[in-house]
């Protein structure tokens, strides 16, 4: 499988035309991922589902919060099950349930060694979900490491201690 199969990546702009349908945005988003059209109809009715929009999925996206649009893109990814999915702050939008049930199912990725990377500010989410972290800053590697070691390191960093 070529690369562009294998990643998914949840931005808060990919793909989307506010003209048209949730349905039609999601096999667009898919087909822009690297996804034959007929891999993305496949999985339409459960991102119609996860994605809790019922209804709205068929009317044009321009008529959606920003969270039900989050709640597409992230039905989309997580649906197509690629061998990477990178998330950009995905998992801070939509209402409490479906942050509860967008949760769960990033626990599920993550415990079947699915490869999951995650950029957050949220230390409480990256302290549940993740095994290694990154500290970057203005595109610069800082430190890497284990979770609870680099959550230190980031708390030190926002509190300003001069050491």
């Amino acid at each position: 499988s070529s690369q562009a199969e294998s990643i998914a990546l949840m931005t808060l702009n990919l793909g989307i035309d506010p003209l048209l349908s949730g349905r039609d945005n999601a096999i667009f988003g898919g087909m822009l991922l690297g996804f034959g059209r007929s891999a993305v109809e496949e999985q339409l009715d459960n991102i119609k589902e996860f994605s809790g929009l019922s209804e709205k999925f068929e009317q044009p996206m321009k008529s959606y919060s920003s969270g039900m649009a989050a709640r597409l893109k992230f039905s989309v990814a997580l649906n197509l099950s690629p061998e990477v999915m990178l998330l950009d702050e995905a998992l801070a939008v939509g209402d409490r349930a479906f942050r509860s049930k967008a949760y769960d199912a990033m626990t599920s990725k993550i415990d079947s060694d699915q490869t999951v990377i995650l950029v957050s500010h949220s230390e409480n989410e990256i302290a549940k979900l993740c095994d290694r972290v990154v500290l970057l800053e203005e595109g610069k590697v800082l430190a890497q490491g284990l979770t609870e070691d680099m959550l230190t390191q980031y708390s030190g960093l926002l509190g300003g201690d001069p050491g």
